[in-house]
């Protein structure tokens, strides 16, 4: 399947839409929510943006996003049926991490031989890239919203933030190569997945106080399940 020019366009339009819709949101939304659909809204134009200018990690944080609606559709019709909404949801998302795939996309980003050369990766090292920076995009809508949802305590308030902070520098870490930056992931994960063990009541805003506690599960996983592509070489590193 050729058309790149097209299905990026189509990504990106989709990107924009929700970095809109949530941005909207953000605005008409209660305040103890507000910080919570902006933080959403910056994580589609963060998508948008490095789509359109070509960075070469977008089609893999596009992907992890499109993934990331994929995979909240599930959830959302396992539990409550098959909505319109959800349908819609599902779908658009769909579009984006489908369009973003393959080859002949990536030859507009990760593909490119210019950044390679400049961080002096294999394809190997590129490959491991590629699925760390994917299950990021599919866990970093998960940790805004554990952690930016109104808590019942400031320790819990406080857990999470830190947690959102370790994984927003881990990624920026990890995009520029630094190997410090797989130990901010992993502490990440570890706080989150600590507080889902025990039992965090964070409630969400649609009541439903268990949500909250699985984002911060199903985040904490995601950020280990994206450092693990490293393991092997960092053992290695350790042995030597």
């Amino acid at each position: 399947m050729k058309l790149v020019g097209e299905r990026r366009a189509i990504a990106a339009l989709v990107l924009s839409f929700y970095g809109l819709f949530f941005l909207l949101n953000a605005l008409m939304a209660p305040p103890e929510v507000q910080g919570m659909f902006a933080a959403l809204a910056g994580v589609y134009g963060l998508a948008f943006f490095a789509l359109v200018a070509g960075y070469f990690w977008a089609r893999w944080y596009a992907i992890g996003l499109g993934l990331y609606g994929l995979i909240t559709t599930g959830v959302a019709l396992w539990q409550l049926g098959p909505e319109p909404i959800f349908l819609f949801f599902g779908a658009t998302h769909a579009v984006v991490a489908l369009g973003l795939w393959g080859d002949s996309v990536a030859t507009l980003f990760d593909g490119r031989a210019d950044w390679r050369a400049r961080f002096h990766l294999d394809d190997n090292g590129v490959h491991r890239l590629g699925k760390a920076v994917i299950r990021i995009g599919v866990s970093l809508p998960y940790i805004l919203l554990y952690a930016l949802a109104p808590k019942g305590a400031a320790t819990e308030a406080l857990l999470a933030l830190g947690a959102l902070g370790l994984a927003g520098a881990g990624t920026w870490a990890l995009l520029h190569l630094r190997t410090w930056g797989l130990f901010a992931l992993t502490g990440a994960a570890g706080l989150l997945i600590a507080d889902a063990a025990d039992g965090v009541n964070a409630v969400t805003p649609a009541g439903y106080t268990p949500g909250a506690t699985l984002a911060a599960a199903a985040a904490g996983v995601l950020l280990l399940a994206a450092v693990a592509p490293f393991a092997r070489a960092i053992a290695a590193r350790l042995r030597a």
